[in-house]
């Protein structure tokens, strides 16, 4: 798509439906992985009421935050890329 608001092609739907998927699945992921590490010693070991608590607490809220963020940061970064040359360290196709 041009930066003038052209109709994309479907390969462009594409690649942006793709990049959309990965940002998802990865930021899935990668919460699951904090909620792990901030709520799984809750689940693993006998920890004190107030310790268990906190954590649980902070996992509940950390976890949105690190899903979003790792969504809004794959998207960005795609969008940036979208006017790189095909071929890396070429900035003029006549090089």
């Amino acid at each position: 798509m041009d930066m003038y608001g052209g109709r994309r092609t479907q390969a462009e739907r594409d690649a942006m439906t793709v990049e959309i998927g990965y940002a998802l699945v990865s930021a899935a992921f990668l919460a699951a992985v904090v909620f792990g590490v901030l709520a799984g010693p809750v689940l693993l070991f006998e920890l004190p009421d107030s310790v268990g608590t906190l954590l649980e607490r902070v996992a509940i809220v950390l976890v949105p935050v690190v899903f979003f963020v790792r969504v809004a940061t794959v998207l960005y970064r795609y969008r940036q890329g979208a006017g790189q040359p095909s071929q890396p360290g070429r900035t003029n196709p006549d090089s």
